[in-house]
């Protein structure tokens, strides 16, 4: 009996010779939900320095699909729509995840944010663990961490753990300045 043949694409290629992940994708990728997705994909541009890979858009202008390039890191987001099981963090209140943004100039990137809408939730300075970091909050409800590696003295070191311990101690959070900023 004769051997069936493979079947190939039309480019000519093996079918699996497709990568099951796109070429320079990560295997995690967080998928943001959002109200304005369009103003979104803006804010995290001029916040961030993002550059936009996908966008998407119903007729009447909501963001069905965005693709956001964060260095070496892709962020994917939409608007909500019903039906869909989500909510932005605008309809609930809050959300439940941080993302973790590492930075080579913290401090630019930081001004950066700020000045685009960012709301300051835990002050960017020099942390016990090595890195200068800090929380923001977008003005789409989304919790940020930003950071850098910094060289720090063990003395250094040390004292911001103690200062941090302390706090915890007292039932407060380290670096929160205000009761009325959210974690």
């Amino acid at each position: 009996m004769p051997r069936a043949k493979k079947r190939r694409s039309k480019s000519g290629s093996h079918p699996r010779a497709l990568s099951p992940i796109p070429p320079g994708y990560p295997t995690l990728i967080p998928y943001l939900a959002v109200s304005d997705g369009v103003a979104a994909l803006e804010f995290y541009k001029k916040a961030f320095g993002a550059r936009e890979l996908r966008r998407e858009t119903t007729p009447d202008g909501k963001l069905i699909h965005g693709r956001l390039k964060f260095g070496s890191s892709i962020l994917m987001l939409s608007d909500v729509f019903p039906g869909s099981g989500l909510a932005s963090p605008a309809t609930v209140g809050t959300t439940t995840a941080t993302i973790h943004l590492y930075a080579k100039d913290v401090d630019s990137v930081w001004d950066q944010a700020v000045a685009a809408g960012a709301k300051v939730t835990m002050p960017l300075e020099n942390r016990f663990w090595g890195e200068r970091y800090g929380h923001l909050l977008d003005p789409f409800g989304h919790h940020w961490s930003l950071s850098m590696r910094v060289k720090m003295s063990r003395a250094e070191m040390a004292r911001k753990r103690a200062e941090a311990e302390a706090a915890f101690a007292r039932g407060e959070h380290p670096g929160r300045e205000s009761p009325d900023i959210d974690a």
